[in-house]
């Protein structure tokens, strides 16, 4: 096992790979930039380097400052938790040649599942059920795009494949419209992830989003860890996740997880990943796969009881995973609401300083979150300021201790989403289970409509 583990991220999951190597015994290194100097974890590790000025570009995607960290700190390894450099292939490499072991997948992994044409074709190969579309890229002659698009049948989704975070898509509903669009997602492509390929699938009217976790080690081990429903979404970021998912039978989830572990061994998978998919009529169909640890991974957690950040560390020291597929168990319910420092409604960031902060207790109730009473919420980096996770016997339960823990959280100072989550919470379609990714946007506009007289 390491000795000493630098974690190349900030937030809530920096605290959170800190803890889980507290209680491992791990030493741990947190690098900042200037902005983060007194963030909680940057004063709970035991030692901390700042790598630059606040913009993500100065620090925490710097990538010679992050190595130079590890190197002078002796750091053993790096966690890079996730957004930021957790999906960079570039980055793991760098990591590994300058002699450090990168707590996630191989950087060939991350290269081939990073790419949305590469992955789709690698898990078509492993007999993983995809969106019907274009078999690779959109080739550049505009006929042979049009033939592609009448084949597939409109409404169709044009997407990067270098995309993520709900960058880089757009929705074409007639033939009129199509060439226009290629062209455009073509150029955000280009401009947003430096890859202008893009390629085109079936738009589904009214699917839901549901992921499978999965753990592999280095000694052909894998499992998978049930499945999460992420379907409340506003523009493809999720705004409340849960596990399991609602009407999800045992047949169907073991049926595609199954099919998630053997696409893994097939392409020699090392460490924690999620499989996305959207599903519709009762048929899943894969969209991506996400190469490190999720915003989610609590209400798994909390349903398995087997800690992810734990499982990743112990797989990159070279252990073999402590369980096999028939030793996971789900029990009981677990939601999972996103806290946010934007406007509820609006949705524009709320940054500043937090004048009075109290999180919420009780039984069930998970809270993740780096914040505290005097902290200063910066402007350069994700508004996302903590999660809070409530787990029950039964999805009901569960319902209804996430409802106590909103009404006790106090956040003031700055602007968050949790009337809105209080709001949710309520809703009769969202407490019915099983709503589309697409109810949440198409129930804002409503309630966005000017009211009639």
């Amino acid at each position: 096992m390491f000795e000493k583990i630098l974690i190349a991220n900030r937030g809530e999951i920096a605290l959170r790979i800190q803890r889980a190597c507290r209680e491992l015994g791990i030493r741990t290194v947190v690098v900042h930039s200037e902005a983060d100097t007194e963030a909680k974890y940057v004063k709970l590790a035991d030692e901390s380097v700042c790598i630059g000025p606040a913009p993500a570009a100065q620090s925490y995607l710097n990538i010679p400052a992050i190595i130079s960290a590890a190197e002078v700190t002796d750091a053993e390894a790096i966690h890079p938790g996730y957004g930021f450099l957790s999906e960079n292939a570039d980055f793991a490499e760098k990591v590994e040649r300058s002699g450090f072991v990168f707590i996630g997948p191989r950087p060939e992994n991350i290269r081939l599942m990073g790419d949305k044409v590469t992955a789709k074709q690698a898990m078509l190969k492993a007999g993983v059920p995809c969106v019907p579309g274009s078999e690779g890229a959109l080739p550049e002659d505009p006929k042979e795009i049009v033939r592609i698009a009448r084949k597939v049948g409109y409404p169709v989704i044009i997407k990067a494949a270098g995309g993520g975070g709900g960058r880089g898509m757009r929705v074409v509903h007639t033939e009129a419209a199509l060439l226009n669009a290629v062209s455009m997602t073509r150029g955000e492509a280009q401009a947003a992830f430096s890859n202008p390929m893009v390629y085109l699938e079936k738009f589904l009217e009214n699917p839901r989003h549901i992921e499978i976790q999965i753990l592999t080690d280095s000694h052909k081990g894998a499992v998978y860890l049930g499945e999460r429903d992420c379907s409340l979404q506003r523009r493809h970021q999720k705004v409340i996740e849960e596990a399991p998912a609602p009407d999800l039978t045992a047949r169907v989830r073991e049926k595609i997880g199954e099919r998630c572990v053997e696409a893994c061994r097939k392409i020699a998978y090392r460490g924690a990943g999620t499989f996305e998919f959207l599903y519709e009529e009762g048929e899943f169909y894969f969209i991506e796969m996400n190469t490190r640890v999720q915003v989610e991974h609590p209400v798994t957690e909390m349903i398995t009881g087997i800690d992810i950040v734990q499982q990743q560390i112990r797989v990159a020291a070279g252990e073999k995973l402590q369980f096999r597929q028939k030793d996971i168990q789900i029990r009981g319910h677990a939601i999972e609401c996103r806290i946010n420092a934007e406007d509820p409604y609006r949705f524009t960031p709320s940054p500043g300083r937090i004048t009075s902060y109290h999180a919420p207790g009780g039984p069930g109730i998970r809270v993740d979150s780096h914040v505290y009473q005097g902290y200063t919420v910066p402007p350069n980096y994700d508004s996302m300021v903590g999660k809070v996770i409530a787990y029950g016997a039964t999805r009901e339960q569960a319902i209804r201790r996430m409802r106590v823990a909103l009404s006790e959280m106090v956040v003031e100072g700055i602007q968050t989403n949790i009337p809105l989550h209080r709001e949710l919470l309520h809703d009769i379609r969202f407490m019915r289970g099983g709503v589309s990714i697409h109810y949440l946007e198409q129930k804002l506009a409503q309630e966005q409509q000017p009211k009639a007289k």
